[in-house]
């Protein structure tokens, strides 16, 4: 009976594991290794990060649903990958045989790059739910005495969609709390303008996110590389149009949280063969490793060049969309090569993305994602914010049930009106 390693227990590993039982039936054995026993939607931690939501609320426990699949779990989490023997070595010293795996482990957050980035230093984050609970528990002390604020992303930074979204979610929070003129707002982003989103604008994003940054008092700084971070202060240098250092800035805080850039996890960067120098997995069209036909790879951890050269380094975006599709193809792959047959299913290469904004939203829309496009626009409205509410409840009752209908073709695309024009 043919065994299948899935690397990764979060949106994509999840997602794949249910889509693998439902496109293959119970004949292979499938296991799923993570880092512990519980699924955060990511998407939601925004939110825990304000005390909008617990983290509770966002989290479920892996093995209880899994199992109701017929699919193993290992919480051990993995050491290291070893495709030239099928196998991967799991951190308790156990080796775990695949014949065919797939890597959605998501990235390995380099807040290394920057001295003074990250939880460990003096700086928040809200790329797992862990950090955003602890901005959390932060952000309550910083209400008793607040100050200017820094919210942004290092160089190399390739989602800055919740850096967006938690710029404007503080500033909705602080007004309801009667406290926002007290807290100046800066925006810190490599992007070459604001609304640029690491996919070289979507429709007129740039006008728009400006408009929604001006009338909330946001200040930003664009092509701004953060060299350094000390307690209460930030150092950013803005570049020209050729990269070269233009305006130095020593920017102030007392509450600041900065996306770091991403790159592959340890388990898998430094397989030669499996990963370019930034440690993300090499892919073909049909989510295959050109050197090892039998590996896959889905998400955040696959290896996407940027939509554009930036004056400083941006990287490219995986929206819920992208990774819905790359589940599909796999899955369909995975199918084929137990069948004998060649791999023929692709994935979609779109972009859609659902920004929270406290009380308004915005949806950017870009089909394909790299430009000229069949559909690029972004619209601002209460229906977006409402609209990410609604699939964050639906993606973790899909979590739970293991439902495998994809909600963004089903969904969200009926809702953006643009089913007919793909």
């Amino acid at each position: 009976m043919a065994h299948i390693v899935v690397l990764g227990a979060g949106i994509g590993g999840m997602s794949v594991a249910y889509e693998l039982r439902g496109t293959l039936g119970k004949g292979p054995a499938i296991t799923v290794v993570g880092e512990g026993d519980l699924f955060s939607f990511t998407p939601s931690n925004p939110w825990v990060a304000v005390g909008w939501r617990k983290p509770s609320d966002v989290q479920i426990q892996v093995p209880t649903y899994l199992a109701r699949h017929d699919i193993a779990f290992e919480a051990v989490g993995a050491d290291r990958v070893e495709p030239q023997h099928d196998r991967v070595l799991l951190r308790d010293g156990r080796h775990l045989g695949y014949d065919h795996l797939v890597i959605a482990t998501g990235p390995r957050l380099a807040f290394d790059e920057v001295p003074g980035l990250g939880p460990d230093g003096h700086t928040h984050s809200i790329c797992t739910t862990p950090h955003a609970t602890a901005a959390w528990e932060a952000y309550q002390a910083f209400l008793d005495d607040p100050g200017p604020v820094v919210v942004g992303a290092a160089a190399g930074a390739s989602c800055f969609g919740p850096a967006y979204e938690f710029a404007m979610i503080l500033d909705r929070d602080l007004r309801k709390r009667k406290l926002r003129d007290r807290v100046p707002i800066t925006y810190v982003s490599p992007e070459p303008y604001i609304g640029h989103m690491g996919l070289g604008g979507v429709g007129d994003s740039r006008g728009l996110m400006e408009s929604e940054f001006r009338q909330r008092h946001i200040r930003w700084i664009v092509n701004a590389k953060i060299t350094g971070v000390r307690e209460g202060e930030m150092d950013v240098t803005e570049m020209d149009e050729d990269g070269q250092p233009k305006k130095s800035h020593a920017l102030p805080f007392r509450y600041s949280m900065v996306l770091p850039a991403f790159t592959g996890v340890d388990a898998v960067r430094n397989v030669e063969g499996l990963c370019n120098p930034r440690g993300f997995v090499l892919i073909d069209r049909n989510q295959r490793n050109p050197a090892y036909p039998n590996v896959y790879s889905l998400g955040v951890c696959v290896a996407i060049p940027p939509v554009e050269a930036t004056p400083v380094p941006t990287g490219a975006p995986k929206t819920g969309f992208m990774i819905e599709s790359m589940v599909t193809a796999v899955a369909h792959n995975i199918r084929s090569a137990l069948a004998g047959e060649p791999a023929t299913a692709e994935a979609t290469w779109n972009a859609i993305c659902l920004a929270d904004m406290g009380d308004t939203g915005v949806a950017f829309v870009a089909l394909p994602q790299i430009p000229p496009r069949n559909v690029t626009w972004a619209r601002v409205g209460k229906w977006v914010h409402l609209a990410k509410i609604a699939f964050e409840k639906y993606f973790l009752m899909k979590m739970k049930s293991g439902n495998t209908e994809p909600v963004y073709e089903k969904y969200v695309l009926k809702l953006l009106g643009i089913l007919r024009t793909r």
